[in-house]
């Protein structure tokens, strides 16, 4: 078992790791729109969005990992009123390549945060 840390993306916020690697398959931890020095981005989905792909990109690139790997997703969303632009940026962000997802609306994220991903990849 690896425990995967990586500057290119914010360090966990409790005591947790931004991923573990075991047997191949790379699991990460909720990635939120903090930026790698920890600053929360402003109230918009589609900058927290694009932030959040960002971090989880690094710390999948920091496991040998990249989006294109990635088996599965869940998306944690503060408001499914969210969902059509969450679902758009994605979309994007995933291209052809479309994993296994789940999506929940939840009452509240760390930081008062509108979306948070994780994701589960192969190691490549």
């Amino acid at each position: 078992m690896k425990f995967v840390q990586t500057t290119k993306a914010p360090s966990a916020i409790g005591p947790y790791s931004q991923a573990v690697v075991a047997n191949g398959i790379v699991y990460t931890s909720g990635q939120i729109a903090l930026t790698p020095e920890g600053v929360m981005l402003e109230n918009d989905v589609v900058v927290q969005t694009a932030q959040v792909f960002k971090n989880l990109t690094a710390v999948l690139q920091e496991a040998g990992s990249d989006l294109d790997q990635v088996i599965k997703t869940t998306i944690f969303l503060a408001s499914m009123d969210d969902f059509a632009t969450v679902n758009e940026l994605y979309a994007e962000a995933f291209g052809s390549h479309k994993p296994a997802r789940s999506t929940v609306a939840v009452k509240t994220l760390p930081k008062n945060a509108l979306v948070e991903i994780d994701a589960i990849a192969l190691v490549k």
